[in-house]
């Protein structure tokens, strides 16, 4: 037995107990924790890991199969690749040299050239228009029924909330609660919360592939692991959320549309409203960084003129890290990083 190894499954099962723990202490109804829910996504998490990196040998009709689901992850990792190209294409056709094309200058910084908004944010835009596009056709209406069902069978969602749960693993916020907008005024406290909480927990599929295009270089097959990420993250957020917010009803019976309200007149129509959807996205995202790069900037000035520890200033950056490093720690990063 690799002891290193063992300890991190010691880290990590720590870290389950405190978090726990941490969301028992904030519940509302501490006398209603849901221990077979516990169990039950538990088990749906380590269950799905298990089939996203699944590889396994078998014989089909005298022949030997290999089945590695590792080569889907791969797959899709270079399907994200290929978006990032083909965005980076229209970028060039748009804004010429700005957004990556041909340098009409000798370029002695390489780095310098790499603009954010023009970069990672048209993602945005093409993976936007792309789910509005497969949504239209029913491609993703079935990959979100099929996880819909799961959850609602396992984890005892109700229709709606396990359609929207299931929905938030591909789209945004806003996107999902649209899918589920004829049932929003049925919703139970409860099911509101989880559908606040898995949103929060996880990554919208527009934004997944600028993670991918940002991680590049660090993380080799980055998709597959956001996505696997993703996957996982909402039966987490269902049970942090039912902890804190304990379900009074019995929600299993419920019936959805799959249809939804969540509609398109054509495939021209809906690239055309997913590129307008994309586009405040990325807006928005871009106006949030700077208000906020600016806040922390003008935080720094402010308490570099109060407080030094072991000789350099405290910045905000360092007090989060002061303060996040326990719970980084409990959830499976290693120490040093």
């Amino acid at each position: 037995m690799n002891f290193h190894y063992g300890l991190e499954n010691l880290q990590s099962l720590l870290g389950i107990a405190v978090i726990l723990g941490a969301c028992w202490l904030l519940s509302e109804n501490k006398k209603r924790f849901p221990v077979w829910l516990t169990v039950g996504a538990i088990g749906v998490q380590i269950a799905l890991i298990l089939i996203l990196f699944i590889h396994v040998d078998f014989t089909l009709f005298g022949q030997r199969v290999t089945f590695d689901s590792r080569v889907l992850l791969d797959a899709i990792s270079a399907g994200m690749a290929g978006l990032s190209e083909a965005t980076g294409r229209g970028m060039q056709f748009v804004f010429g040299y700005m957004g990556g094309g041909a340098q009409p200058y000798q370029v002695t910084n390489e780095g310098a050239l790499f603009v954010f908004a023009l970069r990672v944010l048209p993602l945005i835009l093409v993976i936007a228009s792309l789910s509005a596009l497969l949504w239209h056709i029913g491609i993703l209406k079935l990959i979100i029924r099929f996880f819909g069902a799961i959850f609602e069978k396992t984890i005892g969602l109700g229709g709606a909330s396990a359609l929207g749960v299931a929905s938030n693993i591909f789209v945004g916020n806003v996107e999902s609660l649209i899918i589920i907008r004829a049932y929003l005024d049925k919703l139970t406290r409860s099911e509101v919360f989880v559908m606040l909480v898995v949103g929060m927990a996880n990554v919208a599929g527009s934004t997944m592939v600028a993670y991918v295009l940002i991680l590049h270089d660090v993380l080799p097959n980055a998709g597959g692991h956001i996505l696997a990420a993703a996957i996982v993250s909402a039966p987490a957020g269902v049970l942090l959320a039912r902890i804190i917010v304990p379900e009074l009803a019995d929600r299993k019976a419920e019936k959805v549309d799959y249809d939804s309200s969540l509609k398109y007149d054509s495939v021209v129509d809906a690239v055309s409203k997913g590129t307008q959807d994309g586009m405040m996205v990325a807006m928005n995202i871009a106006a949030i960084l700077i208000v906020l790069v600016a806040f922390v900037a003008l935080l720094n000035m402010i308490l570099s003129n109060f407080y030094h520890v072991g000789g350099q200033p405290i910045t905000i950056e360092r007090l989060l890290g002061y303060v996040f490093t326990p719970l980084a720690w409990l959830i499976g990063v290693p120490w040093n990083e």
